[in-house]
């Protein structure tokens, strides 16, 4: 990264602290912020039949976005929330769409973060379709190895696509 393009970042990323259970997004706004977590976690989610679906769990050291909302300049029709405080470093979509014109440079650093996001996003999809109850349970505890500290069992049960019951007796199966 050379050092203008840095400078140019520094003077537009704006720090924001958001408390445990905060939304950065909910279903009608259009997402207007790209977040980087420094620390903290944030999930991912929809209503579903009146039920919440966790699609994902981003921990600190990497972005948080709304994809399609984002880019598409679209309402979203998911929620962003913060699972525990958060310290976020953000760019507004007009700053970003700047930046990628200012700098040649940083059009080559974001198509390679949103190609990297992209493909979680294709893995998070093909788990849910192939893998067993048991597999995206494995999966998720390599991903991610201290979320059962973090995450309500509630909330991983749905990202999992299991009831909590059925989650607590693949974890008594594995600690066995």
């Amino acid at each position: 990264m050379s050092v203008a393009l840095e400078s140019a970042l520094r003077e537009r990323v704006q720090a924001e602290a958001v408390p445990d259970r905060a939304y950065l997004l909910q279903p009608g706004q259009t997402a207007n912020r790209l977040y980087f977590l420094e620390q903290g976690l944030v999930r991912g989610f929809y209503l579903k039949e009146g039920k919440e679906v966790t699609s994902w769990f981003m921990p600190e050291g990497h972005f948080v976005i709304s994809i399609h909302s984002f880019f598409a300049r679209q309402p979203s029709h998911e929620y962003l929330q913060a699972l525990e405080d958060c310290r976020l470093w953000s760019l507004r979509y007009e700053q970003l769409q700047q930046l990628y014109r200012e700098f040649p440079e940083f059009n080559f650093i974001g198509r390679t973060l949103t190609e990297r996001y992209y493909v979680l996003s294709e893995q998070r999809a093909l788990h849910l379709r192939m893998y067993s109850a048991a597999e995206r349970y494995e999966q998720l505890l390599r991903d991610l190895p201290n979320i059962f500290q973090r995450v309500p069992l509630k909330l991983l049960a749905s990202h999992l696509g299991l009831t909590p019951e059925t989650l607590s007796r693949l974890r008594a199966r594995r600690s066995s």
